[in-house]
């Protein structure tokens, strides 16, 4: 039997080309787990705590960010691909939520919050907001954020638990883990 050397290297092209395919596939199955596991938690939150908006806010570059995901209760509230005022997360800010912070405003008119931070809020039609960290081992992956826009709003303790457990979810699934 005589081998071509064209044929040769038709089959070890072939071969390069069939396992940069099913790389590609691999990694867009991993990206469509993780999307479906950040789309369903983030429903599940706006639904549970009768909010008009879950946001996942996440770092693509240190301390720079910005909205990747929501759930809305009306399409014309959606922020998608916002991001935050510049240069406004700092490495301190950074530093709390890697300590674990979480942060409940129930009324941006009466928080003592920067004047900058109030306007920009109100830019996305907040009036409360509840913040927590999704902490992954190698710190802080990003944001999980509910906005209640209609008027001010108590969270409870409940409301917060139920928040850390979402972030909890998203910072032990293995998806995200290796993004």
């Amino acid at each position: 039997m005589q081998i071509h050397p064209q044929s040769e290297l038709e089959n070890t092209s072939k071969g390069h080309i069939d396992q940069g395919l099913q790389s590609l596939c691999i990694r867009l199955a991993i990206k469509m787990q993780k999307d479906a596991l950040i789309r369903k938690t983030t429903s599940k939150l706006r639904q549970s705590l009768q909010v008009d908006r879950v946001i996942l806010y996440y770092f693509y570059e240190e301390w720079l960010g910005q909205v990747t995901f929501e759930s809305l209760s009306s399409d014309e509230l959606s922020i998608l691909g916002k991001t935050g005022i510049d240069n406004s997360f700092t490495a301190e800010y950074a530093a709390m939520y890697l300590a674990g912070r979480t942060r409940a405003i129930n009324d941006i008119e009466v928080e003592p919050i920067e004047d900058c931070h109030r306007d920009f809020l109100r830019g996305l039609k907040v009036r409360a907001n509840l913040v927590v960290p999704i902490l992954i081992p190698r710190g802080l992956w990003g944001l999980l954020i509910a906005h209640h826009c209609q008027a001010p709003r108590n969270w409870l303790p409940a409301d917060m638990e139920l928040m850390l457990v979402g972030a909890r979810t998203l910072a032990t699934d293995t998806t995200i883990l290796e993004s």
